[in-house]
């Protein structure tokens, strides 16, 4: 294997977080009384931006939508983000990855604080050396940003060593603009398509395929 330094997504990629963020998404949505939203674009929202998503499938203003990320987050400190649960074979591949002395880091869209607690709650944060996310004032929390602030903050060396791991084209795109490699996985919340037409260097199916790479 050629990468040492593993970064990795963490909604659709280490778990399947979408039943906690649909229900927080649901419950801010009912503010602005938008009641009974289709399931299908709820689950767009697990992974991008919340204020982009919130504006692109609900035509939320700006203003809105930051309120909105508020509201989102009543419901998803109260308990949303341990609705979810990891993928079967994450666990696995975490610990076969540390055991040959790779550097594991997440890097994710979620706020950072958010990132710890529920990787804490799953005990997975003592197989990760860097835990990288967003800010809670939203002023870094594109993909890019959050993987170039991963980089800075966990003193990352030659790129050609790094590998991105996520689920989305955000991931992808977000890996290319900062120089990476990087793998998309099909058990997340993407598909082949979107991963292909982003451009991902590797497409898997399992994390299995993640340690073969």
């Amino acid at each position: 294997m050629r990468y040492q330094y593993y970064l990795f997504d963490l909604d659709g990629t280490l778990t399947d977080s979408g039943r906690g963020i649909t229900n927080s998404v649901k419950y801010a949505l009912a503010k602005y009384n938008i009641m009974n939203p289709e399931m299908d674009t709820l689950l767009k929202f697990v992974g991008p931006p919340l204020a982009d998503s919130f504006q692109k499938y609900y035509g939320l203003s700006v203003c809105e939508s930051k309120q909105a990320i508020q509201y989102y987050r009543e419901y998803y400190t109260a308990g949303g983000m341990f609705e979810n649960e990891v993928y079967e074979g994450i666990p696995e591949l975490l610990k076969r990855l540390k055991e040959a002395g790779k550097t594991l880091i997440v890097a994710t869209s979620k706020p950072e604080d958010y990132a710890k607690q529920i990787l804490e709650h799953f005990d997975l944060a003592r197989y990760f050396d860097c835990i990288a996310g967003a800010s809670m004032d939203e002023t870094r929390v594109n993909k890019d940003e959050v993987i170039a602030y991963a980089l800075s903050q966990c003193e990352l060396p030659e790129k050609s060593q790094i590998v991105m791991i996520g689920d989305r084209e955000h991931d992808v795109l977000g890996a290319k603009k900062n120089g990476l490699a990087s793998i998309g996985v099909l058990f997340g919340f993407g598909d082949r398509e979107e991963l292909e037409a982003a451009g991902a260097d590797y497409i898997v199916e399992t994390p299995e395929e993640i340690a073969a790479i």
